[in-house]
């Protein structure tokens, strides 16, 4: 026996020396978690766009010293209730009107709304802040 034929002999005799068996099982192991982990982020991704608020500014128009009109349009999965927070600002960025709009469930898929916000001062902006699903 040559000296490297003693070696691997004793290597597999006490456990020293991984069998392509087990390399192979590790890799199949390995395979298996990153395609389920591939799964797990798709179906996040999936279900997160499903269930998500797209809410756009259109325009505004300041209506008088105390109040301010904001067009937005909002797309969500139909029959889905919604509400927004819109908001209107002075020169300085510094809020002056806040409402919250509460939409009902509708069949359509993308909707074009004009809300009329009160202010405490001369509003020189308004936006949509952010929209939730109810």
């Amino acid at each position: 026996m040559t000296p490297t034929d003693l070696d691997r002999k004793l290597a597999e005799r006490y456990g020293r020396a991984r069998s392509s068996a087990s390399r192979r099982v590790t890799w199949v192991i390995v395979g298996v978690v990153a395609v389920a982990a591939t799964g797990l982020l798709g179906w996040s991704t999936v279900s997160n766009a499903i269930n998500s608020v797209d809410a756009d500014a259109t325009g505004f128009s300041v209506v008088d010293e105390h109040s301010v009109e904001v067009r937005f349009q909002v797309s969500i999965r139909p029959d889905t209730a919604v509400a927004c927070a819109l908001e209107a600002q002075d020169p300085d960025h510094g809020i002056v009107g806040f409402k919250v709009v509460e939409l009902a469930p509708s069949t359509d898929h993308t909707r074009t709304l004009t809300e009329r916000i009160p202010t405490t001062a001369e509003a020189t902006t308004g936006f949509v802040r952010s929209c939730w699903i109810l």
